[in-house]
């Protein structure tokens, strides 16, 4: 599918998200950064021209939230966000398949909670245009999701996307701890033309990018709103345990069918379980019915 518009607001003569946001609450956290990419000014932690959230950590302070970048859809993350999201895409970490031609990329960071700790189990599912800036929307092309590991990194081998009207260069992002609350965002390029233009463009969501031989190599990492431990994020526990058949620890391959708290659950993928992924948090793993 080529698009031949952008995925979100901003690309007719209606108002802009940052000037809603001025509007409504003031000059606005994304509207500062703006002007200070303008006048050349070194933007703060997380924009991912001078430093990664891991540069900060040790340092005894809390680590600024990853921001959302919504594509105009509203805040429903658990259903479609920007016209070229598609739901359970495959568990990968290598995007790159048959046939898909362009500069080769990869994009590796950490997920952190608040508190600077990693947090494993993370869910980064990933979704971006090919090379001619085209959308797969038939199948999973350049589509994919993955865990981070358990000192909460993450690794991506993809291709540098292409351009399409109204947007500048960017791949999508959707990131979720366990039994915690979507984060739907982008990643940037520095450096491109497009970045001044685009009214989604946030240079919070900047990448670290440089020349990789014949390719190039990316950096970021993400800080969910979220107080992370070493195990994941910090949540009390249930004040009594969910019934049902699914278990912590088990082997499940496509087709396993399980109960959780009343309700009948299929696998998807197989994986191995672990807390954190019960049924209703991971719906790339399990499907309801």
């Amino acid at each position: 599918m080529t698009p031949n518009a952008p995925d979100g607001p901003g690309s007719g003569s209606g108002s802009s998200p940052d000037a809603d946001s001025a509007a409504g609450r003031g000059i606005s956290r994304k509207s500062l950064l703006k002007a200070a990419v303008a006048a050349g000014a070194a933007i703060p932690l997380l924009t991912g021209t001078v430093a990664l959230a891991r540069d900060a950590v040790g340092q005894g302070s809390a680590l600024p939230a990853t921001p959302d970048c919504d594509d105009g859809d509203g805040p429903t993350h658990d259903q479609i966000e920007g016209p070229y999201f598609k739901p359970n895409s495959p568990l990968r970490t290598n995007l790159v398949t048959s046939g898909i031609n362009g500069t080769p990329l990869t994009v590796s960071g950490y997920v952190f909670g608040r508190n600077c700790v990693p947090i494993s189990g993370v869910l980064l599912d990933f979704w971006q245009a090919d090379n001619a800036g085209n959308y797969d929307m038939s199948g999973f092309t350049l589509r994919g999701h993955q865990f981070s590991d358990a000192k909460g990194a993450f690794s991506l081998t993809t291709i540098v996307p292409g351009l399409y009207p109204g947007r500048t260069r960017h791949i999508h992002v959707k990131v979720q701890a366990p039994n915690q609350p979507v984060l739907t965002t982008q990643l940037y390029f520095p450096g491109e033309p497009r970045n001044n233009t685009d009214t989604l463009y946030d240079p919070a969501l900047l990448m670290n990018v440089r020349g990789a031989g014949s390719g190039k190599e990316g950096t970021f990492d993400f800080v969910l709103n979220v107080n992370g431990t070493p195990g994941g994020p910090s949540d009390p526990p249930p004040t009594d345990p969910p019934s049902g058949t699914w278990a912590t620890g088990h082997s499940y391959t496509a087709g396993d069918r399980v109960t959780y708290n009343g309700t009948s659950y299929t696998c998807v993928q197989a994986h191995t379980s672990m807390a954190g992924w019960e049924p209703p948090n991971v719906p790339a793993l399990w499907r309801a019915g």
